[in-house]
C-alpha cells in the first residue's frame, strides 16, 4: 500500500518536473538539440586513393569486394599487381 502511494506521488512529480521544463523550454525557446549540445556532426568521408586500373579506366581502391572487371582478370590467370597503380 505506502510502495503504491509513493509510486503515484513520484509520478505527479515528474508530471510537474516535465510540465516546468517545458514551459521554460518554450519561454526561453531552448530546442531539444540545444540540450544535447546541438546536432551531432557527421564524420566526414575521407577519399580513399587507388590502388587498381582496369583494362578500361576502371578503379578500385583496394577495399571491400572486388569488382567484376578484377576477378574476371584474376580468373583469366592475371594477378591484382598487374593492375596496380
Amino acid at each position: 500500500m505506502l510502495l503504491k502511494q509513493a509510486e503515484e506521488l513520484r509520478q505527479q512529480e515528474v508530471t510537474e518536473v516535465l510540465r516546468d521544463i517545458k514551459a521554460k523550454m518554450a519561454q526561453y525557446g531552448i530546442t531539444v538539440e540545444d540540450l544535447s549540445g546541438g546536432p551531432k556532426k557527421l564524420a566526414s568521408k575521407k577519399t580513399v586513393s587507388v590502388k587498381y586500373r582496369g583494362p578500361n579506366g576502371e578503379e578500385w581502391s583496394g577495399r571491400g569486394r572486388p569488382p567484376v572487371w578484377m576477378t574476371e582478370a584474376v580468373e583469366q590467370g592475371k594477378s591484382r599487381e598487374d593492375f596496380a597503380v
